[in-house]
C-alpha cells in the first residue's frame, strides 16, 4: 500500500505532462512502420529567445517545405505560451479580421532525400512550464525509442559575412561531437528551452545536441539562409540525415545580393565590415598558431583568451542590416 501510495505522485504527475501533447495514432503507426530500419532522430527547432539570422525558424520551414510532413503530435499551446508578452500578429482588413498567425507547436515526421525518416519538433519556444514541457520530451523519446535529439539556432558574433560561417557545436555526448575547437570557454547567458532540454537530457544519460551558428552581429535580425545551410551542414557530421541544403542556395543568393546591395550603398557599414575581416583573418591567423599540427585541441583558456582579443576593438553598437 505504501508503495502504491508513493506511486500516485508519480503517476499524476506523468499524467499531467502528457496533456501536454495530444498524439495521432495514425502518425505514430506510419512512424513505426518506417523508422525500423533507420537509426530514430528528432530534430528541434523552437522560435524563441534568440535566433540570429533566423537560421533555426529557416532551417525548420526548409524542411517542413522540402519533405512532407506527417502529423505526430500536438502541443496545448495555450498552456505554454504567454500571450501578452509574445502576442501573435492579426490581420485587418477594411471592416475584418482576415487572418490570424496562430501559435503552435508540432511533432511531425518527415523523409530525408535519401528516404531516411526522422522526427520534427518545431513551432514556438514555450514561455511557461518548461520543465513539463521538458519531461514531456523525454518521454515522447522513450515511446518512441529516439536515439538522439539534436537542433540548431543562431548566436550574433563579431564576424564579416564575407568569410566562412563557423559553429558552435555542444551536447551531451562529447564522443558525437566533431573534432572542431569551441570559440567560448565560460560564459553565462540567459536560459532558453532549448538549451534546458540538452541539459536535462545530459542528467538522465540522453543524448542531445544543438549547433548554434555564429552569425555575423549585423545580420543578427535579417534573415540569412546562409545559416541554416551551415546549420545542416553542422546536423549532417551528427547524424546521418540529407536535408537537401542546396534548396536553400537560391535564397542564399538573393540574400548575398541584398547585403551586397545595402554594403555599397553605406560607408558605416563598409568600414565595419573591414574592420571585422581584419579581426577575424586576425584571429584565425594567432588560433592557427596555437594548434598543433597533429590536430590536437588548444585547451579552452587558450581558445577564450585568443576570443577575448578578437572581440576587444568592437567598439560602439554597429549598424544593422535587415
Amino acid at each position: 500500500v505504501v508503495n502504491e501510495l508513493r506511486k500516485r505522485p508519480r503517476e499524476r504527475m506523468a499524467a499531467m505532462e502528457n496533456e501536454l501533447v495530444t498524439w495521432e495514432a495514425d502518425g505514430i503507426q506510419r512512424w513505426n512502420d518506417a523508422s525500423r530500419e533507420h537509426s530514430r532522430v528528432l530534430v528541434q527547432s523552437l522560435r524563441g529567445f534568440i535566433d540570429a539570422g533566423r537560421a533555426g525558424e529557416i532551417l525548420a520551414r526548409h524542411l517542413a517545405e522540402s519533405f512532407e510532413p506527417v502529423r505526430i503530435a500536438t502541443f496545448d499551446v495555450d498552456a505554454l505560451l504567454d500571450y501578452r508578452s509574445r502576442r501573435p500578429e492579426m490581420t485587418f482588413n477594411v471592416n475584418a479580421w482576415t487572418e490570424y498567425d496562430e501559435p503552435f507547436l508540432h511533432l511531425d515526421m518527415l523523409v530525408d532525400a535519401a528516404g531516411v525518416p526522422f522526427l520534427l519538433l518545431h513551432g514556438f519556444e514555450p514561455d511557461l512550464l518548461w520543465e513539463r514541457f521538458v519531461r514531456a520530451v523525454k518521454h515522447i523519446v522513450e515511446t518512441l525509442d529516439i536515439e538522439a535529439v539534436v537542433g540548431a539556432h543562431g548566436i550574433p558574433m563579431a564576424a564579416p559575412h564575407t568569410r566562412p560561417l563557423t559553429a558552435t557545436v555542444h551536447g551531451t555526448r562529447q564522443d558525437l561531437l566533431p573534432d572542431l575547437p569551441s570559440f567560448f570557454a565560460t560564459v553565462t547567458v540567459p536560459a532558453s528551452a532549448a538549451n534546458l532540454l540538452e541539459y536535462r537530457f545530459g542528467q538522465w544519460g540522453l543524448t542531445a545536441i544543438n549547433v548554434a551558428v555564429n552569425v555575423p552581429h549585423y545580420l543578427a535580425q535579417a534573415s540569412y539562409p546562409q545559416a541554416a545551410q551551415r546549420a545542416i551542414v553542422a546536423l549532417g557530421d551528427v547524424v546521418d540525415l540529407d536535408l537537401s541544403p542546396q534548396l536553400l542556395d537560391d535564397a542564399a543568393q538573393r540574400a548575398t545580393e541584398e547585403i551586397t546591395r545595402q554594403a555599397g550603398e553605406s560607408e558605416e557599414i563598409q568600414e565595419l565590415v573591414s574592420a571585422l575581416e581584419a579581426q577575424y583573418d586576425e584571429f584565425i591567423e594567432s588560433r592557427e598558431g596555437i594548434v598543433p599540427m597533429d590536430g590536437a585541441l588548444p585547451s579552452a583558456e587558450e581558445i577564450g583568451a585568443e576570443f577575448e582579443r578578437f572581440l576587444a576593438d568592437r567598439g560602439p553598437e554597429p549598424p544593422t542590416l535587415r
